[in-house]
């Protein structure tokens, strides 16, 4: 089963998935944005926009980008402010002008090491001088790690079509070595869907593009 499939399946079963709430990650983004001279962002793999809508609603210009076109429909209805384009994240090339700041909630570590290192290179191909990246990805310390097939070194598929790789911090920092890192971190994201609450241990970076 392929990306597009597996995800079109998963929001066409479950809708809003996550809920209406942004993730605490982009509450953190969108403060450190502040702090910097931000304004069009870019939200690859923005699902159906519950991320994407906290930097609209508060006067970015947002792009947003999805493989799903079922998730774009509830993004289109939900997030009225952000421009959602149906294009995979590693066909960052197809979109017009440069960003200010790229947030990229758990969709990184969806790749395996190869399409990683070329996401990364695509993102910062896309900022303006001196842009800014915020990731967020599973780290080896979510008890999912290990569950499923290793396919890779600390990448599992416990689901078809939907490989996971777990992130050490060396690793995190390795992915993102062309940039100026500012801060990175463990976040504790609270979740209630299918299997009921629970709370994954996540790591973040902030980043920005040397010139």
């Amino acid at each position: 089963m392929d990306k597009k499939s597996y995800w079109d399946g998963r929001f066409q079963k479950e809708s809003r998935i996550w809920g209406d709430d942004p993730s605490i990650s982009a509450v953190i983004a969108l403060d450190l944005f502040r702090q910097h001279p931000v304004d069009r962002i870019l939200v690859p793999g923005a699902g159906y926009g519950r991320n994407s809508k906290i930097f609209s609603d508060t006067g970015y210009k947002v792009v947003g980008i999805e493989i799903s076109g079922v998730a774009l429909e509830l993004a289109r209805d939900f997030d009225l402010l952000t421009t959602f384009h149906e294009l995979s994240a590693l066909d960052l090339d197809m979109l017009e002008g440069e960003f200010d700041a790229i947030y990229g909630f758990n969709i990184l570590h969806l790749f395996r090491e190869a399409e990683r290192k070329l996401f990364v290179e695509m993102c910062l191909d896309s900022l303006s001088v001196s842009g800014l990246l915020f990731f967020v990805v599973f780290s080896e310390l979510e008890s999912s790690y290990g569950s499923g097939e290793e396919v890779e070194p600390d990448t599992f598929e416990s689901k078809q079509g939907r490989p996971v790789h777990y992130f050490s911090e060396e690793d995190l920092r390795a992915h993102f070595k062309e940039t100026q890192i500012i801060e990175t971190g463990i976040l504790e994201d609270k979740e209630n869907h299918g299997n009921g609450p629970h709370t994954h241990m996540l790591r973040y970076i902030f980043c920005q593009k040397i010139s």
